[in-house]
């Protein structure tokens, strides 16, 4: 059963768009250590690369702009207007070109991609297997995947406040480190890293957070979501339950982000059945960072 509903998500991000890049503050952070991921590539520059949820495209841009026409750069969303903020950073001489596509259905060829980046998308996927098994289809042997995700100790000081309030949560799910990292070698991915980092944004109060959330994107998209406004009671509620949290003057926010990087195998390569329930991948590839990254929302 699914988890996510596409349409939400896709109306979500769609209205975010246009002001997405001023209130993505944690999302550029991310972007720009995960790019600094791509020095494992060596010298090679990849002849097509996917920037796979790529929102208004400023990874797109860096992806581009670091390999120029060398490399073709590949934008992709679910949503319509984030793929014309992309449109609005292409140059006929440094083209990027946009595609609207779900990641669980890619329209690429089999073997046609060197590199996919994706930050902080797919945890909007909710069949993380199907995924990475498409990402795997559309990658060449060797290529490199990098990505993204959020973790499940993300907001979690705001879903304590909805538990405390008595308010079931209205907040997606995410997979923790293990799980990624079980669903990457399941499909038959070589030799991945994974890192955990976890970031503290400040607030003034919940209705700053939220309107942070709304404004990238982050709504409850969730098929099961109540339907409605959920009233004024219930918001007072949830930001008293907050408020014993409140340090030097502001309201904590926690983002877990889980970060990983694994080379496609050769066509044929078996999968493992069953998924993340039977899949290992050896201690030693498992990197877990604790950095607080202080911030105003």
């Amino acid at each position: 059963m699914s988890v996510f509903d596409p349409r939400a998500v896709r109306r979500a991000f769609g209205r975010a768009a246009r002001g997405y890049s001023q209130a993505a503050v944690l999302q550029r952070e991310v972007e720009s250590r995960l790019l600094e991921q791509l020095q494992y590539l060596d010298d090679r520059v990849p002849a097509t690369v996917l920037d796979l949820g790529s929102g208004p495209g400023s990874a797109s841009a860096a992806l581009k702009a670091r390999w120029g026409r060398k490399c073709r750069v590949l934008a992709l969303d679910l949503a319509l207007p984030m793929l014309r903020e992309v449109q609005a950073k292409s140059r006929f001489w440094r083209p990027i070109h946009a595609v609207q596509a779900d990641a669980r259905a890619l329209p690429l060829a089999d073997g046609s991609l060197d590199l996919v980046f994706s930050n902080l998308c797919l945890q909007w996927v909710d069949d993380l297997p199907r995924a990475l098994s498409e990402l795997r289809r559309v990658l060449r042997e060797g290529g490199l995947l990098v990505f993204s995700t959020f973790g499940p100790d993300t907001l979690i000081e705001l879903r304590e406040a909805y538990a405390r309030a008595g308010i079931p949560p209205p907040l997606s799910p995410f997979a923790a480190i293990q799980q990624v990292g079980d669903a990457l070698v399941a499909q038959g991915f070589k030799n991945p890293v994974l890192e955990r980092d976890r970031f503290t944004l400040t607030y003034p109060d919940t209705t700053a957070l939220m309107r942070d959330l709304k404004a990238i994107g982050a709504t409850d998209a969730r098929v099961d979501r109540p339907r409605g406004l959920g009233g004024r009671g219930r918001h007072r509620a949830v930001a008293a339950a907050y408020e014993p949290l409140r340090h030097e003057g502001r309201l904590p926010s926690t983002w877990e982000v889980i970060s990983a990087m694994a080379w496609a195998p050769p066509p044929g390569t078996a999968r493992r059945e069953g998924g993340a329930d039977i899949a290992h991948f050896p201690v030693e590839k498992l990197r877990v960072r604790r950095r607080g990254a202080d911030g105003a929302g």
